[in-house]
């Protein structure tokens, strides 16, 4: 020890008067080296093969951030004359499943233990950060741990995962460290991309330049360009993160030709990059240079036109060029870099990079300051996501946050509420449709996070207002809360709070007003809400209940919307509806005329975030209309049955020539597609409502299909009146036209139902949520609106035709006295076909133009549910050959025989009869 505390140099040593205590050394081996810091610190590690006792970590600061290399670094405050240790063979040894590990694949390294192990842990000091990081377990990152063995598995590796893994551990009384390098070779996405294609005017420019940048790599890759022609000349230029491969062409190609970036590396697979150089010839059509949002240069018809981002943006700017040579719209995908790499950072994270716990309020004071960064969608969607990121963290972590980091990201949620809805949010939001929904799901999670020392907290802010409490299980009063520039209140009752189960002894209970969120949300409405027309919610009031780690949904809520007008529904954000993109929802809620006539009161029996919807107009429930219509159909229903009776008796009697027979077998085709889809209309009250029901699925469409069918057969009647008056002498063939008349009444309709059932399930977008029939909000109404409106017009345009056709007859046509009578005819088919050609179905689209006018929605009711009653009267009862059949079966009376047998349902003259 005397020899250890005293300094010796090499000249010592050769002094003759040595002390006695070396006479007998031999040889000195340092263990240990110091290195003396500011203020009497000493930053002491060991040299290689010795260690410090795990005892000495236990007692002094590790100093891993001075010296990331070495995990035998310990930090002393004094001058100590403690020494590394020889360390005993390693306890273990550290393999890799794969040497090379392709892009996408499973890393797993294994560390195998012959004596236990304690403390163990990953890191990893990866090519592009160059600090050692510690990994936790994430969407990517697993561990997996036994006596013997310790397995690190890391899924869809990339360049982010390539590096230093490091595995730490203590064992046989000293702190062991592993390392193991991993490399994963490029893949294309790795590259950053030039434009895939370019149009190139020779006779602007003699030449061109292409550039193809990549990331530095521990691998060796090679850069060169190939090309069908010449290559021009290449040259490299490197910078700390990348390298850049820079082609000079001298002269044009004389045709359109492909260069390809290669990058190779020995035993690796190839990494390409083509682009396409189109030539401009002599005559070709081009779209000129323009400046307009960036340097356009002349390029090709029928081509895209790529411009890189403005300095600190990254992506693309591209603008199609016409075939008739006009410029298109500007599309542009630039995001800051700045926010890019906030996101990936982020990423990172929630994959298993970092500890969440101090990274993630590092983060959000940086998301604080980036807000300001936000200029377009694009921005706007790389922010969201990494808020969105951080809320999935703080969720699956159970991280609590201090005061300033809750505060930051408030500020942060503020300033986000003000960009401008029209110019960043909409257009985000039709990119991603689940975009304003995750914010609203990121403040409910991070405003409960934060942590019950910081407990009171309250937070004004001209769009954002939160309050904390926390609460004891002896409480005795309700919780309640009122916000001062907002007119809403809330109260948790007393009764409501006792049934919690208090398991840590205290909740603490979060509610935040947002500000200018419901004009950003998306307006979509869940069941029961999807027949009504809303003001756009201007405030939602978010509410939640922590029982330590906890998050507490049921219990029951009362608020007061102050301020509210029209007709006020309670409703909550729902954000499993529409596909993640969320939706509007009153399950659960109940509304009650508060204390004044303009406030609201909503009773929810769960937590979330609620909302009053003003309906500017509602479709009226009344018994009354729901009576009238059950009414109508039976009586309906009845009077088509009667119709097929009456058929039944006289069928043979008013079928004697082709064109009566043509009509007859349209008009009972009709009458029998209406009696069944009448039947399933009556037959939906009794079914369960809902899009996932069969039998309400089924009731959906066969009326569809036979109401459409019913329209089909219409039609099939226009046709024949039609042909009979522009070709007055061809005799039709019952062989002929029958087969027609089937196909056009059956399988168009078919058709056309068929196809918006197979458009429409898949997206859920075929049933209404509240009724068996066709969604109103999406297309599936249409393909039956649609076919209606057109056959009514091509059936309205025979009428008028039949009309001026028998006012201004030709010589030919026969005596005039019979046009009067045809003439009188068609009049009378106006009235008859009137309601069936489909002014019900007509006046039906006008409820849902508008449905707070109730007058439509009567008259349609009444109309609709008396189509069977017109069929019965004005097409069968009033045909005097169904009168003549009638009298003459139940009476045995024969009339006179008529010359002149008037088609009053399709106006025109029995040519046959006539003559």
């Amino acid at each position: 020890m005397e020899v250890l505390e005293k300094t010796w140099d090499l000249s010592s040593f050769r002094n003759p008067a040595l002390p006695l205590s070396l006479r007998d050394l031999i040889a000195i081996s340092l263990t240990t080296v110091c290195v003396a810091k500011h203020g009497g610190v000493f930053n002491c590690f060991c040299l290689p093969g010795h260690g410090w006792n795990a005892s000495m970590y236990h007692h002094h600061d590790p100093c891993y951030h001075l010296y990331p290399d070495s995990c035998n670094c310990i930090i002393f405050h004094r001058p100590n004359t403690a020494y590394c240790q020889l360390q005993p063979p390693a306890p273990g040894n550290l393999s890799l499943n794969s040497a090379l590990p392709s892009p996408g694949s499973t890393l797993t390294l294994t560390v195998l233990l012959s004596h236990t192990a304690t403390q163990l842990s990953w890191y990893l000091q990866s090519v592009r950060e160059q600090t050692l990081v510690a990994l936790q377990s994430g969407t990517q990152v697993a561990f997996s741990t036994t006596r013997d063995r310790a397995v690190l598995t890391i899924t869809n590796v990339s360049q982010d995962w390539a590096g230093q893994y490091v595995c730490r551990f203590v064992s046989r009384g000293f702190l062991w460290e592993l390392h193991q390098l991993v490399e994963v070779p490029l893949q294309a996405d790795d590259v950053l991309r030039p434009p895939r294609q370019l149009s190139v005017s020779c006779n602007a420019s003699s030449g061109f330049q292409l550039r193809c940048c990549f990331p530095r790599t521990t691998l060796n890759y090679t850069a060169s360009w190939s090309s069908q022609s010449l290559p021009g000349t290449a040259f490299l230029s490197r910078t700390s993160e990348t390298e850049c491969l820079t082609l000079v062409v001298p002269s044009c190609p004389e045709n359109d030709t492909k260069y390809t970036c290669k990058l190779e590396s020995p035993g690796l697979d190839l990494v390409s990059i083509p682009i396409s150089v189109s030539i401009i010839q002599d005559g070709d059509t081009t779209c000129p240079q323009d400046s307009l949002g960036g340097d356009w240069k002349v390029t090709k018809a029928g081509y895209v036109a790529q411009i890189p981002c403005p300095l600190n943006r990254m992506g693309m700017v591209e603008r199609h060029c016409g075939a008739k040579g006009n410029w298109g719209p500007i599309s542009s995908s630039c995001t800051d870099v700045r926010l890019v790499a906030l996101f990936h950072r982020a990423q990172l994270l929630l994959a298993g990079q970092g500890e969440p716990r101090r990274k993630v309020p590092l983060l959000i004071a940086h998301l604080r300051k980036e807000v300001a960064a936000v200029s377009s969608p694009s921005d706007l969607l790389a922010l969201l996501g990494t808020v969105k990121i951080l809320a999935q963290v703080v969720t699956r972590d159970h991280i609590e946050l201090n005061r300033k980091a809750l505060e930051d990201f408030l500020m942060a949620t503020n300033d986000l509420l003000e960009l401008d809805p029209n110019t960043i949010w909409v257009p985000a939001q039709a990119q991603v449709p689940s975009v304003s929904s995750a914010i609203l799901q990121s403040v409910e999670s991070l405003g409960q996070s934060l942590c019950s020392s910081d407990h009171p907290f309250y937070l004004t802010l001209p769009n954002v207002q939160l309050q904390t409490q926390l609460l004891g299980p002896m409480t005795p009063e309700d919780y309640s809360v009122s916000f001062t520039h907002t007119p809403i209140r809330a109260k948790i009752p007393h009764h409501a709070l006792a049934q919690l189960a208090w398991e840590t002894g205290r909740v603490s209970i979060t509610s935040t007003v947002l500000n200018k969120l419901g004009h950003i949300l998306p307006m979509n409405y869940g069941q029961g809400l999807s027949d009504l027309l809303y003001t756009t919610p201007d405030l939602v009031l978010s509410n939640s209940i922590k029982d330590g780690n906890q998050t507490v949904t049921k219990v029951e809520i009362i608020m007061d919307f102050v301020g509210t007008e029209g007709t006020p529904t309670c409703v909550f954000w729902d954000h499993n509806l529409f596909q993640g993109a969320g939706a509007w929802s009153k399950e659960g809620c109940e509304a009650r005329v508060g204390d004044t006539s303009s406030t609201t009161q909503c009773i929810c029996l769960h937590l979330t975030s609620f909302s009053v919807l003003m309906s500017r107009h509602s479709v009226p429930d009344n018994p009354t209309l729901t009576l009238l219509s059950q009414v109508g159909l039976g009586a309906s229903i009845l009077s088509l049955l009667l119709c097929l009776g009456v058929y039944r008796v006289v069928w043979r009697a008013v079928v004697q020539n082709k064109i009566s027979y043509f009509r007859h077998v349209a008009l009972l085709n009709v009458v029998l597609c209406l009696l069944a889809a009448d039947t399933f209309f009556l037959g939906t009250s009794l079914l369960p409502v809902g899009p996932h029901s069969p039998l309400c699925l089924a009731a959906a469409f066969f009326p569809h299909f036979f109401y459409l069918a019913a329209f089909f057969w219409m039609l099939a009647q226009a046709l024949v009146l039609a042909h009979q008056l522009l070709f007055v002498f061809h005799q039709l063939s019952k062989h002929y036209v029958l087969p027609i008349m089937f196909l056009l009444g059956y399988l168009c309709p078919l058709v056309f139902a068929g196809t918006t059932l197979g458009l429409y399930l898949p997206e859920g977008q075929y049933l209404r949520e509240d009724a068996c029939w066709l969604d109103g909000k999406g297309g599936a109404i249409y393909t039956f609106v649609g076919p209606v409106i057109v056959i009514v017009g091509v059936n309205w345009l025979v009428l008028a035709m039949a009309v001026v056709k028998l006012l201004r007859p030709s010589l030919s046509e026969g005596p005039q006295i019979e046009k009067r009578q045809a003439l009188v005819g068609v009049i009378k088919a106006l009235f008859i076909l009137m309601p069936i050609f489909g002014l019900t179905w007509v006046l039906g689209l006008a409820t849902l133009m508008d449905g707070g006018n109730e007058i439509p929605h009567y008259l349609f009711t009444v109309l609709n549910t008396s189509q069977g009653i017109f069929i019965l009267l004005f097409g069968c009862l009033m045909d005097k050959k169904v009168q003549e059949a009638l009298l003459k079966h139940f009476c045995c009376i024969v009339p006179a025989v008529s010359t002149v047998s008037l088609q009053a349902t399709n106006g025109m003259n029995d040519l046959e009869s006539s003559k």
